[in-house]
């Protein structure tokens, strides 16, 4: 028997996905940043639904910062800057209501109408945000512009919400991987320096004929009068037996 379809999408939808999914996958398995996986994911974007003239993605921080971090075209950026500006349009309230938003006509929209007015003169006539959800946690949104009215209809609103929904699972787990490095570098380093500290301690108890807390208050007192890191006076140290020794 033949698997059935997902609900609600119709088999040539699904097999238009196929292709776009299976790049978005590769690019996961080769761990790109996150600007590369954004760049691609508009890429495919501008060439998977029709009638887009440009695509984007905001992505939106804990701290409610919108940012363009990727645009197939400078009209992009503008449209987008407008919206970021003004504090209104479909790609951020799609980020916000979780849901898609489609917009006809800028000429005639009266949801944001500083931004629609604004856009009109860009050359934009219509757009369409999905927002990027993953595990109940609002990423941003990923849009498409058009230059005609009417670009999109119900087939680019099912294309771009599952676009959407693979590219925030592909963005979430890059983002994820490149915090895991950071937090690796921050704890290498931290072991680094640690070590670091206890040679020089080592160096200081055996050279002054000192106890290990008084070999770290010498430290202490070393990275005070250098006004320096503790783990640069403790290089020091460490550097100055070593000349010694040679």
């Amino acid at each position: 028997m033949e698997p059935h379809p997902p609900s609600g999408v119709d088999l040539p939808l699904a097999d238009e996905l196929t292709a776009v999914f299976a790049r978005m996958s590769g690019l996961l398995l080769s761990q790109q940043t996150v600007d590369t996986v954004l760049g691609l994911i508009t890429s495919l974007a501008l060439e998977t639904v029709p009638g887009a003239a440009g695509a984007g993605v905001t992505l939106v921080d804990a701290f409610g910062r919108r940012t363009t971090s990727a645009a197939t075209d400078p009209l992009v950026d503008r449209a987008d800057a407008l919206q970021y500006a003004l504090d209104e349009g479909p790609c951020l309230a799609a980020a916000a209501l979780r849901q898609v938003v489609r917009v006809d006509d800028v000429g005639t929209e009266r949801r944001w109408p500083r931004w629609a007015g604004e856009a009109a003169e860009l050359g934009l006539r219509s757009a369409l945000s999905a927002p990027m959800v993953v595990a109940d946690h609002s990423l941003g949104a990923l849009k498409v512009y058009g230059t005609a009215p009417s670009a999109f209809g119900p087939h680019s609103e099912q294309l771009l919400s599952l676009f959407s929904a693979q590219a925030g699972i592909l963005v979430a787990n890059v983002q994820s991987s490149e915090q895991a490095e950071r937090l690796s570098d921050a704890l290498r380093q931290a072991v680094r320096s640690r070590d670091v500290v206890n040679v020089a301690k080592g160096v200081l108890m055996a050279r002054h004929g000192v106890d290990e807390d008084t070999a770290f208050r010498l430290l202490l007192n070393q990275s005070r009068q250098d006004a320096g890191a503790l783990g640069e006076a403790a290089r020091t140290v460490v550097a100055s037996a070593i000349r010694r020794r040679r």
